[in-house]
């Protein structure tokens, strides 16, 4: 794999984690691509039953990203994303009713049932259906 150095400007802290079973997921996909300067891009967008959506992307670096190392991975986070979801997890299951990331927030006062989306406290966000059936 080539330098995988970052951008004089960017930031380097922790505010994500990965368990073991997402880094080798996330990593599979990275190699699947086989673009050094990509990254896995965690953010939030409004929406969904709770009011903000979890979502994930594998992007370059932006100059004002917060980034996270994990074992070789970099994780990114944008500045207005890292006050919601800091000190969150980041996990995979593989089960019988279906396979994907998810993410656990100690920031979260509330989330749906399929856990894609989530409510801070002291913010309402605008609930949306986020079709899981919950």
């Amino acid at each position: 794999m080539a330098d995988m150095t970052t951008p004089d400007s960017v930031e380097v802290t922790q505010v994500v984690s990965l368990t073991p079973i997402a880094a080798e997921k996330i990593r599979e996909l990275l190699e699947s691509e086989q673009d050094d300067q990509l990254a896995l891009r965690v953010f939030i967008a409004g929406g969904g039953c709770s009011g903000f959506q979890y979502q994930m992307a594998l992007t370059p670096l932006e100059d004002d990203d917060i980034v996270t190392e994990y074992e070789g991975i970099r994780v990114v986070v944008d500045p207005v994303s890292a006050q919601y979801i800091t000190g969150s997890e980041i996990d995979y299951k593989d089960s019988l009713m279906g396979a994907g990331f998810t993410v656990h927030n100690p920031n979260a006062v509330s989330t749906c049932g399929c856990g894609h989306s989530f409510r801070v406290e002291g913010e309402d966000g605008d609930a949306q259906s986020c079709n899981c059936g919950h």
